[in-house]
């Protein structure tokens, strides 16, 4: 075989019987892991060296020779993953001796620490034996205390190169690696020698992300949506007392005129009754009042006095007779009721004016959303909304927007948020009440903006700027 840069070599039989014992195992090894171990620890059958390390780009550090189980966050094995990082960023193809002279400052006042005086580094080509890429996949550091043989290079580069091809045919890099990606963006960003600036590839780089930054996109929020009524009859509590009985069931299509509920009327009629009596009671005495005026001047003025009390007690009567027709309540449209459960309002004492139920047309459906005080972008009426109904998340509900009001409220969560509504641009299948997510559409905007509206927002939270 010929070391790469070819040169000719004398090797003993020894030598070369030794490399092919290891090509051999290198064949029959049957996962990468073996042959990460036959790296590290039979390239001593070629070179006697104390320390060896493989390093991957995209992986770290691999194997250490002597050691079972590497632990990724040992000091040794940081510094070694720095040190592989270093050499392999001059992308020379060629096995090179090397030592502490040859690494950055930081890394090589170390070097005495971790290893001995006399390193190799053996790059990994990408592509296998033979091939060259311009990238090493990765590399294998030998060290040891006495200075490294030509020969004893040539061959370890020979095996090196065996090894690779086996490597390549045996494993297959991960395309979700943190690691490939990170050391891609390093690629692309490192300068070309030999390029002006304009045609390097980070200048080409930089002109794309601009780009994507101030393109336009549309602004947009979401928010919890559901379908609600445009313009349901609110049924509302005519008087203060205790809800008797139903007469309808939820979700039950009603026509105007048709009861829906009454109210226990037992405390009315009894007030009525009595009302009605002491009416009675008035009406008698004046008319016994009238008869006596005819004939004794006396009497003539006490009428003006009970006539205003016969009148009081009608009125009583008359309002008391209001209050018991109020009782039971009618449809005041044709429609769909709208209420909880009928046994959790039978027996409820309930205030005048306290919602009971609703009744709304099946035809008559809006949007409401309830977008959060820091999403409340501007958006105009008619800006487009769709509802993504949690019931029916392959279609969505088309709508506009109406109106989106000037306060917040308090949600029952604590949160606040601003009440919007929008008016659906088609009819739809779906019932009252579904819920599901609103995406309202705003004004255009640069992606920047898009991208870094909600994060400038928080961090001015914090700062107060």
């Amino acid at each position: 075989m010929q070391a790469d840069p070819p040169r000719q070599h004398e090797v003993s039989a020894q030598a070369l019987g030794t490399l092919f014992d290891l090509t051999r195992h290198t064949i029959q090894a049957v996962d990468p892991s073996e042959l990460g171990f036959l790296a590290v620890n039979d390239s001593h059958t070629l070179a006697p060296y104390r320390q060896s390390a493989l390093w991957l780009a995209e992986e770290g550090i691999k194997t250490l020779s002597g050691v079972v189980q590497l632990e990724a966050n040992a000091p040794y094995v940081q510094w070694l993953d720095r040190v592989c990082r270093s050499l392999s960023i001059d992308n020379n193809p060629h096995p090179c001796p090397m030592g502490a002279a040859q690494l950055p400052k930081d890394l090589a006042l170390q070097w005495e620490t971790w290893l001995p005086s006399y390193g190799l580094w053996l790059p990994l080509a990408q592509d296998g034996m033979g091939q060259k890429s311009d990238k090493p996949m990765g590399g294998l550091l030998l060290a040891r205390d006495t200075p490294w043989q030509e020969q004893e290079v040539a061959l370890l580069a020979e095996w090196m190169a065996i090894w690779t091809f086996a490597w390549n045919a045996r494993h297959r890099s991960n395309p979700l690696s943190w690691r490939r990606w990170l050391q891609l963006a390093r690629d692309q960003w490192q300068a070309r020698q030999g390029l002006v600036w304009w045609k390097q590839r980070r200048l080409r780089w930089v002109v794309v992300v601009v780009a994507l930054l101030v393109l336009p996109i549309r602004l947009t929020v979401l928010a919890p949506g559901e379908l609600v009524p445009a313009n349901p009859a609110v049924i509302r509590a005519p008087l203060e007392g205790v809800v008797g009985n139903f007469l309808v069931r939820p979700n039950q299509v009603v026509e105007i005129g048709q009861p829906l509920f009454n109210f226990d009327d037992a405390s009315l009629r009894s007030r009525l009754e009595v009302a009605r009596q002491a009416l009675s009671g008035a009406q008698a005495e004046y008319r016994q009042a009238a008869q006596l005026a005819v004939t004794e001047t006396k009497y003539k003025g006490q009428l003006a006095l009970l006539m205003g009390k016969v009148e009081e007690r009608q009125a009583e009567s008359d309002y008391l007779q209001g209050q018991l027709e109020r009782a039971h309540v009618l449809a005041p449209q044709a429609g769909i009721a709208l209420f909880d459960d009928p046994s959790e309002w039978i027996g409820k004492p309930v205030a005048t004016g306290e919602r009971i139920m609703r009744i709304a047309t099946p035809d008559d459906v809006e949007v409401e959303a309830w977008l959060a005080v820091g999403d409340a972008v501007p958006l105009p009426v008619g800006a487009p909304l769709s509802l993504y109904l949690n019931a029916s998340p392959l279609l969505s509900v088309t709508a506009q927007l109406r109106y989106m009001a000037h306060d917040a409220v308090q949600r029952p969560d604590g949160s606040y948020a601003y009440r919007v509504r929008a008016s659906l641009a088609q009819p739809t299948e779906h019932r009252v009440g579904l819920k599901g997510t609103a995406k309202i559409t705003g004004s255009w905007v640069p992606m920047v903006y898009w991208v870094l509206r909600r994060p400038v927002a928080s961090i001015r939270q914090m700062i107060g700027w």
